[in-house]
């Protein structure tokens, strides 16, 4: 976890994990907005275009082949 502090003052204000908060500090009143600089490890990748292509043309589960009813 992460201590959280003004940005002003640098009181205090919390310990945590965050992606975006907005917290006034009771000390001075000063509105902190803070972001994340990396993203959660529970976050999926993006698949890139060539990753992608090459799944639609080899399918995973082929459908076995009915044979043709006369």
């Amino acid at each position: 976890m992460q201590e959280i502090r003004c940005g002003q003052c640098s009181r205090k204000l919390g310990v945590g994990v965050y992606v975006h908060l907005v917290i006034k500090c009771p000390r001075c009143g000063t509105i902190n907005s803070l972001r994340a600089t990396r993203p959660s490890s529970a976050r999926h990748r993006a698949s890139n275009a060539e990753d992608a292509h090459a799944r639609e043309e080899t399918p995973q589960n082929p459908s076995p082949q009915r044979p043709a009813q006369d």
